[in-house]
């Protein structure tokens, strides 16, 4: 535990989980992604549902989601510190600047992180915390299965509000710039870059930063407007 100490204390160590923490929830967002599309499927909510309850019930993927909100709190608490501490440098905030197009969004991480984690925080109120210990979420059943929460039902109920696609999609739009900055910055953190590299890594950091929260504004708008 002491090395995990000695990291926290030390300018490079919070950095470098920064970094890491940052390129795990970024996998993190993916694999989210790929769930959340089972909610454009025309089966009745079948595929989500089950999806849903594989996600909860599995006992490696339990253990992964304990990991990721460990991550997520130290991720907040790094980023914090190095917001303040930067504030006060007057320097470049939690990462260097890495391209020209990021610059925006680097010199506001602090404030687009704290979007996105007020956002992460009604998110989990209105869907996960429903999902483990709410009411609202009823039981369904479908041939072959015992029965299972209809977290489709509810994440529909919630799509058909214009105000909370609304809220949905410019808190995507801000997670885009988050990660648009925070992709490439990692891998520079890291010490992963290399002129030859750079110009792929900043693609790929730049597509996922638009398409990854794209996609996710995409459901709750098609799901609003197929109403």
């Amino acid at each position: 535990m002491k090395w995990f100490i000695d990291l926290l204390t030390s300018s490079l160590g919070r950095k470098l989980l920064m970094a890491l923490s940052g390129l795990f929830l970024i996998v993190f967002l993916a694999v989210h992604l790929a769930g959340n599309l089972q909610l454009l499927k025309h089966d009745g909510g079948e595929s989500f549902n089950l999806y849903a309850r594989f996600m909860t019930s599995n006992p490696l993927i339990k253990t992964v989601s304990y990991v990721n909100y460990f991550l997520i709190l130290l991720h907040i608490f790094i980023a914090a510190f190095l917001t303040r501490k930067n504030k006060s440098a007057r320097g470049p905030v939690g990462y260097e600047v890495t391209n020209k197009s990021s610059r925006w969004a680097s010199r506001n991480m602090g404030i687009l992180g704290t979007i996105v984690l007020i956002f992460l925080v009604i998110h989990m109120r209105d869907f996960w915390a429903q999902m483990h210990w709410g009411d609202q979420v009823q039981m369904i059943s479908y041939d072959g299965t015992a029965q299972v929460k209809d977290l489709y039902a509810h994440v529909y109920m919630w799509f058909h509000k214009g105000w909370y696609v609304a809220l949905y999609v410019v808190c995507m739009g801000f997670l885009a710039f988050h990660l648009l900055h925070g992709f490439t910055s990692a891998f520079q953190t890291l010490g992963l870059n290399h002129a030859k590299y750079n110009p792929v890594i900043n693609f790929v950091g730049r597509a996922f930063a638009i398409l990854v929260p794209a996609a996710f504004a995409l459901i709750p708008l098609s799901i609003y407007l197929n109403s």
